[in-house]
């Protein structure tokens, strides 16, 4: 007999599905599990708190026990970004169940509800079965989590190895096109419109669709916006990226190409004021749940981004958008004047710092491939206009949920990648000092693998603002800070570069200019390990004034 554990198929079964990296907290009962990954040639990237754990390329995540598990519920920050993940966790032995066995818990039901496929394998034999369709839901229509469960007496138990239902790695997602009828309806549109706008969102990045789309954008002249994470599909300096006016654009705009991008919160859900009540969606997406969301789309194309393009643009050829029109000079207008206002925040000589100023001279350093992973408050939605992506995928932030923790995470799966890749691609993760507290303990894990990680923690004493050391002081003097500091203040320049000098990695305190331009350069030279700069700012610095000052404080 050739008798194989089921740890050991849990491995097999996902080397064959072309899983190349495990990012997890080992314990009873999968400590296996990860020994078999590594011995069936994935990597095994070992995190401190599974909150930071996200996806990056081809990996899985797992946990050890049902208190790891709620921890991971935060996998539906994996759906909502749709992000193909794998989460494997432990469990009961299955002769303890409802026993009240030690941290027993629903898990496949509690997963259900947040991934795109929960289920337990009902014996070693159906292992590698329940895996391939794991993986295959995960990447099949628009991308997910999927959730499989382990059961604590199945991770040693052995079987036959002739008696197992091994499966194939699944094929590649199919690609589909939209409905013939309605491409004619969005060209139709397109040719009658006097204010046109393309939206690029993740969507199209996702699809690798940047090829399609930016001969779409170049051959119709139209002008573009992409989301957050749709950034560097087009690089952002492209001449058609009309981002310095994006709340004019999205205001005055009478058609609309959504190019893998959703109206929801981040695109202020296609409603008035912040669009027009009469503008006209061209919706493109590979879900058809999400077409026509919030607002009808006057022509929903379903299907897979690149396809979709490659059929707009047989049928569009003949048709350019004037670049003399009104459209562009009003856009163009608008795009200089923010210019102004932002490059005069940016050129204050003033100490301590402003956003602008940091942001600037970080810009004016970074690679123009570098991968840049961001979260926080003001420094991500400040960020986003000033730190500029040349690349697609190039952008990782915290996205639909705003949820605050995944910045380590995300810089370490980006970080293992190109480390493996060898591909000299450096990785920097700027963050808020509020955001950086979350999962800071992270960097432990970068200094373990000598990740060449570049963290800028862009401190202002607290959570949106703070207050300088010496209004510390006198508060402190006041009394009891549990009723007296403001609820969004923290320790005033709190020095989180020496959490990662602790663990071996460079740390740079940073207060001017120049100590900022010094720090960075240093770190990007250095591509031996890790490095932190904690840049202290004006507490009280804040985003330029907005547009429509009325509307809601987030304007992502």
């Amino acid at each position: 007999m050739d008798e194989v554990t089921g740890a050991q198929l849990i491995a097999e079964a996902l080397k064959s599905q072309n899983v190349e990296y495990m990012f997890g907290i080992v314990g009873v009962p999968i400590i296996e599990v990860a020994m078999a990954a590594q011995a069936a040639g994935i990597k095994y990237v070992g995190m401190r708190n599974e909150q930071a754990v996200r996806q990056l390329s081809g990996c899985v995540f797992f946990s050890p026990n049902r208190p790891a598990m709620l921890h991971l519920l935060l996998v539906c920050f994996s759906v909502l970004l749709f992000l193909p993940v794998i989460v494997i966790g432990g469990s009961s032995d299955r002769n303890q169940e409802t026993t009240g066995a030690f941290q027993e818990f629903p898990q496949v039901e509690a997963c259900r509800l947040y991934s795109k496929f929960s289920a337990r394998p009902s014996s070693l034999e159906m292992i590698p079965a329940v895996v391939e369709k794991a993986v295959r839901s995960s990447i099949y229509g628009r991308p997910g989590a999927s959730y499989i469960d382990i059961a604590g007496d199945m991770v040693n138990a052995k079987i036959d190895r002739a008696n197992v239902r091994f499966v194939s790695c699944c094929p590649a997602p199919p690609v589909s096109q939209a409905d013939s009828r309605e491409i004619t309806q969005a060209v139709r549109l397109l040719r009658a419109a006097q204010r046109p706008l393309i939206i690029i969102g993740k969507g199209a990045a996702y699809a690798r669709a940047e090829k399609e789309v930016r001969e779409l954008v170049e051959v119709t002249g139209i002008p573009f916006l992409p989301t957050p994470m749709g950034k560097g599909v087009l690089p952002d300096d492209h001449p058609n990226c009309v981002a310095a006016a994006r709340s004019r654009a999205l205001l005055q705009a009478d058609v609309i190409v959504l190019l893998g991008a959703r109206l929801n919160w981040i695109l202020h859900f296609g409603f008035p004021p912040r669009f027009s009540p009469h503008v006209k969606i061209i919706q493109v997406d590979l879900c058809a749940e999400e077409l026509s969301n919030n607002v009808r789309a006057a022509s929903a194309l379903l299907g897979d981004i690149g396809a979709v393009v490659r059929q707009l643009l047989e049928t569009v050829r003949s048709w350019r958008f004037p670049s003399d029109s009104q459209w562009w000079l009003t856009l163009k207008e608008k795009m200089t004047a923010n210019a102004q206002i932002s490059k005069s925040l940016a050129l204050r000589s003033t100490l301590p710092m402003n956003y602008y100023t940091a942001f600037h001279h970080i810009s004016e350093l970074l690679p123009k491939d570098c991968i840049i992973v961001s979260e926080g408050a003001n420094t991500m939605d400040i960020g986003r206009t000033m730190l500029l992506n040349y690349l697609p995928r190039h952008r990782l932030d915290a996205g639909t949920f705003g949820t605050m923790g995944v910045g380590p995470g995300f810089a370490i799966a980006a970080g293992v990648l190109e480390q493996t890749q060898k591909s000299a691609q450096r990785v920097v993760c700027i963050e808020g000092d509020s955001a950086f507290g979350f999962s800071g303990m992270e960097v432990e894990t970068m200094c373990r693998y000598k990740l060449p990680v570049i963290i800028i923690v862009i401190n202002n004493n607290g959570i949106y603002s703070g207050v300088d050391p010496k209004t510390w002081k006198e508060m402190e003097k006041m009394g009891d800070m549990t009723t007296i500091a403001p609820p969004v203040t923290l320790l005033p320049e709190a020095r989180y570069e020496q959490v990662m000098s602790a663990f071996g990695g460079r740390g740079y305190l940073v207060r001017t200019v120049e100590e900022l331009r010094s720090a960075l350069q240093e770190s990007l030279n250095n591509t031996q390990m890790p490095s932190l700069l904690n840049v202290l700012i004006d507490p009280a610095s804040d985003r330029k004034q907005q547009e429509f000052p009325w509307l809601t404080r987030a304007n992502l």
